[in-house]
């Protein structure tokens, strides 16, 4: 089994000192496989589609950053390497299936190769995480973490109408009040807990963070076809910047 070929960070941070309260996360960012791996046994075609990345998710995170003038922490790697949006403990942190494809490059995974991916790209990921907002803590500034991903239109066969999901849980206040204003616009198809729920489930990140250090959280779901242009990225940064920047925190 593998246990070389993630030496390289994790975690990549930008505008570290940026003002926003917003602490900005992009935890499917890459579709990076480094070579020893070979591709996880797939296509190259699957690894650049949906399968192997959140397709404008990276790209959305750095527009955000700019615009908020936010602080942005990305994931080096293909979540088919590790999902850093779940714990150790889900056997689907290391995907063997997704959506349809199978990923055989994570069949038969011993406990030690699977340990290296977690110790390489899990631990470190959200340490850097942790640090930032210990960070901000420590020079007396609030943190909201925002969690950005994107989604495939069509998942399984079934078309998804969907363009901006805000996926929270119940107890959530900054969450909801955030939906509460996004739903406002009405050119938008805004919804709670869609296409995901946290029944799923996808708050590990936001969750843990949030509980860990006593912070407000959110994750969005963008569709991906409205993340394909340099206009259509722009266009939602400015959505979501204008939603956060229109109500108090």
């Amino acid at each position: 089994m593998i246990m070389q070929g993630l030496e390289q960070p994790s975690a990549l941070l930008f505008n570290s000192d940026g003002s926003s309260d917003v602490l900005l996360v992009c935890e499917h960012a890459s579709n990076f496989i480094p070579d020893c791996f070979a591709n996880l046994g797939l296509s190259e075609a699957q690894k650049l589609s949906h399968v192997g990345w959140d397709i404008g998710a990276a790209e959305l995170a750095r527009a955000l950053s700019d615009s908020l003038d936010a602080a942005l922490v990305v994931q080096r790697y293909s979540r088919l390497l590790y999902d850093c949006n779940r714990p150790p403990s889900e056997t689907s942190a290391v995907p063997q299936v997704s959506e349809e494809t199978e990923i055989k490059g994570n069949l038969g995974l011993s406990v030690e190769a699977r340990e290296y991916r977690v110790k390489r790209i899990y631990e470190p990921f959200h340490s850097a995480i942790s640090a930032q907002i210990a960070e901000r803590k420590a020079a007396g500034k609030k943190t909201i973490v925002g969690s950005i991903h994107s989604f495939t239109p069509v998942y399984l066969g079934r078309q998804r109408a969907v363009q901006l999901g805000i996926i929270f849980d119940k107890d959530n206040a900054f969450a909801d009040a955030f939906y509460q204003q996004a739903r406002k616009n009405k050119a938008y198809d805004v919804r709670i807990n869609e296409p995901y729920s946290p029944s799923d489930p996808v708050l590990h990140l936001v969750t843990r963070h949030a509980e860990e250090h006593q912070v407000a959280s959110m994750m969005l779901e963008i569709r991906n076809d409205l993340l394909l242009t340099a206009a259509g990225i722009a266009q939602w940064a400015r959505l979501i910047a204008d939603t956060l920047n229109s109500f108090k925190n």
